[in-house]
């Protein structure tokens, strides 16, 4: 196993260190280019351009504009082509997801008394139209449905559609049909790529537009939410996979080398490093590759050889387990699982993580479909100032004030010396005798 590409971290210097980190993403000036004119065409074009696309991108030569949103009769037929156990799977992963975020949700209303007759606090209300990107290029994601609608259903955000590329049938992957109809979302659109971005951002004859977007994308759908940044609000990053085991002496190498492969296997674009102290693990979890890679489909080896033979991943030995945290919080990955049999030892070390998974049992597969906490998660460094996707991306915060007559004075007196000091006269009349005397007048 000598092309696995592997970094002893005593011997980079600081740029080959930083070099370790960069994502797949980091550069999008090609994209940028490639994008624009998908733009630009939806933006002046609507249907007849994504209809287009969807041939052209897609494959789905019997698309169009008339089939662009997916009929009640087609959620009907999902149902039928979708193995029951698949449905289970998919309510299970629900039932759990909900509760998580309802748990999650904030309150409608607080309000303080934060000085004797003065109150400050906040409201909550829902975001009007959020658009739900669901990928599909190299894979089909129901669990994506499940993530992005369930918060935004909690949310009670009153417009969710979901955008989806269309398969070469055109039509839409039926579990995920499935999973947007018991999430409680049932408006879905065949249109996936830059031109879905845009879709959402303008809106078309078929769609309207929405004023975000959530979901995890390529670098092409990375590309055209920064490009449209200033028309939708593009929400959180989330692009190619991510995925760092952290591992002490305590755990065997064949598990770290199996959790390795989960994010490794999503495209050849995705990022995916162990990282431990420990020789033997490192020995133990190049052993056990090739038996792995013998139980997956030709495709997911290949993406994920791919992955590990090359810049955007592989396996880190550390000096130390504190040398490995610190390598962790400066790569700040999406998924991050700490394994160990004591991992609670070091997750105090960790600042930098979108999701943190603790101990033996704890896989990234069971997170992203079934534990609950949201699987949609920032990704090339967004862990610095972004959290997982949540109910709290579906609404939005306005402050609350209520200051009574009694007070009043103090707070006026506060406002009155600040005013003045900066300045501002007006604001100081506002809060000065003169509005006893107008209140008295009325």
């Amino acid at each position: 196993m000598s092309d696995i590409t592997i970094k002893k971290l005593a011997d980079l210097d600081a740029a080959e260190r930083a070099a370790l980190t960069r994502r797949s993403e980091a550069d999008l000036s090609f994209f940028l280019d490639k994008v624009q004119p998908i733009i630009d065409a939806v933006k002046t074009e609507g249907d007849a351009a994504l209809v287009r696309f969807g041939r052209d991108f897609d494959k789905a030569t019997s698309l169009t504009a008339e089939t662009l949103k997916v009929s009640p009769a087609e959620f009907d037929e999902a149902y039928e082509m979708v193995d029951p156990k698949v449905i289970d799977a998919i309510r299970f992963g629900i039932e759990n997801i909900r509760t998580f975020h309802e748990e999650q949700a904030p309150e409608p209303m607080w309000l303080k008394e934060v000085r004797p007759g003065a109150y400050a606090g906040d409201r909550y209300m829902p975001i009007k139209s959020v658009a739900l990107y669901v990928p599909r290029g190299k894979g089909s994601f129901p669990s994506v449905t499940m993530m992005t609608a369930v918060p935004g259903v909690v949310a009670k955000v009153p417009n969710l559609a979901i955008f989806t590329p269309p398969g070469p049938d055109g039509k839409v992957d039926a579990a995920t049909l499935v999973a947007a109809r018991i999430a409680g979302v049932e408006t879905v659109y065949k249109c996936g790529g830059a031109q879905a971005v845009a879709a959402a951002a303008f809106g078309t004859e078929t769609i309207a537009k929405a004023q975000k977007i959530v979901g995890p994308g390529s670098p092409w759908v990375v590309a055209a939410k920064r490009l449209l940044a200033g028309v939708i609000d593009p929400g959180l990053p989330a692009g190619p996979s991510e995925v760092m085991i952290l591992a002490d002496d305590t755990v065997s190498g064949r598990l770290a080398a199996m959790d390795l492969l989960i994010e490794a296997e999503h495209g050849p674009d995705s990022s995916a490093w162990l990282v431990t102290p420990s020789e033997r693990v490192i020995e133990e979890a190049l052993a056990a590759l090739p038996e792995l890679w013998g139980k997956m489909t030709e495709q997911r080896v290949e993406f994920s050889r791919t992955v590990l033979t090359e810049a955007s991943g592989g396996i880190v030995l550390a000096r130390d387990m504190d040398d490995a945290c610190a390598f962790v919080n400066d790569y700040a990955p999406e998924h991050l699982e700490i394994l160990s049999t004591k991992p609670f030892d070091y997750l105090g070390d960790i600042t930098e993580a979108s999701e943190i998974l603790l101990g033996t049992h704890t896989p990234v597969s069971i997170a992203n479909f079934a534990l609950g906490p949201n699987a949609v998660l920032p990704t090339s460094k967004g862990a610095n100032t972004y959290g997982p996707l949540s109910v709290t991306d579906f609404i939005r915060r306005s402050s609350i004030g209520y200051v009574t007559e009694k007070g009043y004075p103090e707070m006026a007196q506060a406002a009155k010396t600040l005013a003045e000091y900066e300045g501002f006269s007006s604001h100081a009349n506002a809060v000065s005798d003169l509005r006893q005397d107008y209140l008295k007048a009325k």
